[in-house]
């Protein structure tokens, strides 16, 4: 049975918004938020008018971004709440959202800034973060892991705090270890005496990989080199980018 135009157009849509978001997210972790819209459109490997169509302004775009970002750590949290006891659930939710800041620094200064641009989904997206926030951190201290006195706005400050320190670190796995020493602070006294630290969560501070072209999330592969692209359209893609119009016969 063949799609309806109006159903294939509407999958084009979101197709070309996906890819708009992913090279956004690229081009303001790599050049800063004064990118050009224009860049963003090349990297994605769409036209202007398409980038126009779904973010007016490059403020709505940011926003998009920030959004898309922050509900994929809501995912996040509900993946690890379905796959793990509580008290590692918590942990290895906030070793990922630190993993995944990484490079993000331009994007997360426009949280704390304050500017005229649109809000409203934004808010939307950071309740839905703090909600799951503080449903793996009431889980966890039910299970007797983490301090009682402790918030969901600690944890996230705490969280904030370790994304610098690991940023600022030289070396990648002293930056890892300082991390994870931070994130042992939230432990009640009794499983510190314990000794579990992060025992159940090798290599965790390393999140999923996505698609270079299209942003998607890639699956782990066991052996071999680490993929780079979701399928051969996006790597032909990034390839024609690579070489140029004028390169490709």
């Amino acid at each position: 049975m063949t799609a309806a135009p109006e159903d294939v157009g509407r999958a084009d849509a979101r197709r070309n918004r996906m890819k708009v978001l992913a090279a956004a997210s690229r081009a303001f972790d790599e050049h800063g938020l004064d990118v050009s819209l224009g860049v963003i459109a090349r990297q994605a490997g769409v036209g202007a008018g398409t980038v126009y169509r779904h973010f007016p302004s490059k403020e709505i775009l940011l926003e998009a971004v920030l959004v898309q970002q922050i509900d994929d750590h809501v995912d996040a949290a509900r993946r690890w709440a379905a796959r793990a006891d509580p008290v590692t659930a918590l942990f290895g939710f906030l070793l990922e959202v630190v993993d995944t800041s990484l490079g993000r620094k331009h994007a997360c200064d426009a949280l704390t800034t304050e500017t005229s641009w649109p809000r409203p989904s934004l808010a939307a997206s950071a309740r839905r973060f703090r909600q799951a926030l503080d449903e793996l951190l009431r889980a966890a201290q039910r299970a007797g892991g983490v301090r009682t006195d402790v918030s969901a706005d600690d944890v996230a400050a705490l969280t904030v705090g370790c994304a610098t320190i690991w940023a600022a670190h030289r070396d990648r796995n002293g930056g890892t270890r300082m991390v994870r020493l931070t994130l042992e602070s939230l432990r009640s006294p009794a499983s510190v005496t314990e000794g579990r630290v992060f025992r159940d969560m090798p290599g965790t501070l390393h999140a999923a990989p996505r698609c270079e072209e299209c942003g998607s999330r890639l699956d782990a592969r066991s052996t071999g080199r680490p993929a780079r692209y979701c399928g051969a359209t996006c790597r032909q893609r990034a390839r024609r980018r690579r070489l140029g119009p004028a390169t490709i016969s």
